[in-house]
């Protein structure tokens, strides 16, 4: 199978990589993982050894081979594909977390799939890996466990039998975000904080605060940096150390992203 890879990202129980095809015959080998690719390319035209009949592929089409599955394939033409790995163990957490079945584990090979919410998932994480998110680890996993809920079609129902965070526990879930910015978050350990699963974490914390988890860790980092640069005692090197960007330029990046300043911008405007 000849193949380019983007440097392979692995996060958690989520791998993803760039993959450019050439034109030919292609093997997919049983792999412990499911894997999900996004066409990325232009239409383009294959032959599906597995089903016999030819598909055309567009950007944005989705094929899921579920762990230990195996394919083969020939293409007309070379194309460019995302591939998304989530291991199985993923899978399993998401549906004992949600009270799914069993049952609800098993996968289907899929082609020509066409799913706004994978297509838009997809892209959001590469988005983030690309960036080098100090947030990278906690978006992560949120992504892999929405792609999970989504694969496995378990439904907002199962979601909304669940009960809401208490006021305990998104108190002492803040609190600990606010003490630790300047540290790796996981969606794990703040579980763990809260007394919660991972995913009803992940679900109602939006409920309570109208924003995601890592969303909200991220802009509380970035308003800490923004206090840290007015007070004008510190180097910009230093608050990006102290707000748990990698380093200025990361915190740069986010800050002009959200809030549309730079640290320089910052320092040449005095706090009100």
């Amino acid at each position: 199978m000849q193949s380019q890879y983007a440097p392979a990202q692995a996060v958690s129980d989520v791998t993803m990589a760039s993959r450019h095809i050439e034109a030919g015959v292609h093997r997919l080998s049983r792999a412990p993982h499911h894997r999900i690719m996004v066409h990325a390319s232009a239409a383009t035209r294959s032959y599906c050894d597995q089903v016999g009949r030819y598909f055309v592929r567009r950007a944005g089409d989705i094929d899921l081979v579920p762990a230990g599955q195996e394919g083969g394939f020939e293409a007309e033409t070379p194309f460019d594909t995302i591939e998304i790995a989530l291991q199985p163990a993923l899978m399993e957490r998401v549906v004992a977390e949600l009270g799914g079945k069993g049952q609800a584990l098993r996968l289907d090979t899929r082609h020509l799939l066409r799913d706004q919410r994978i297509e838009h998932l997809a892209r959001a994480l590469g988005s983030e890996l690309n960036a080098d998110s100090p947030s990278g680890p906690l978006f992560a996993d949120s992504i892999g466990a929405a792609l999970a809920v989504r694969l496995l079609g378990l439904g907002e129902p199962d979601i909304r039998r669940t009960n809401r965070l208490s006021d305990t526990q998104l108190k002492r879930v803040l609190e600990h975000i606010e003490a630790a910015l300047h540290e790796p978050l996981s969606i794990h350990r703040l579980s763990r904080v809260a007394g919660a699963s991972s995913s009803h974490l992940r679900t109602w914390f939006k409920v309570a605060t109208g924003v995601t988890l890592h969303r909200y860790v991220l802009r509380r980092r970035v308003e800490r940096a923004r206090v840290l640069l007015q007070r004008g005692d510190l180097s910009t090197s230093e608050v990006a150390e102290m707000t748990g960007f990698a380093h200025q330029s990361h915190l740069a990046h986010w800050m002009r992203r959200e809030i549309g300043q730079t640290p320089r911008d910052l320092r040449r405007t005095p706090p009100k």
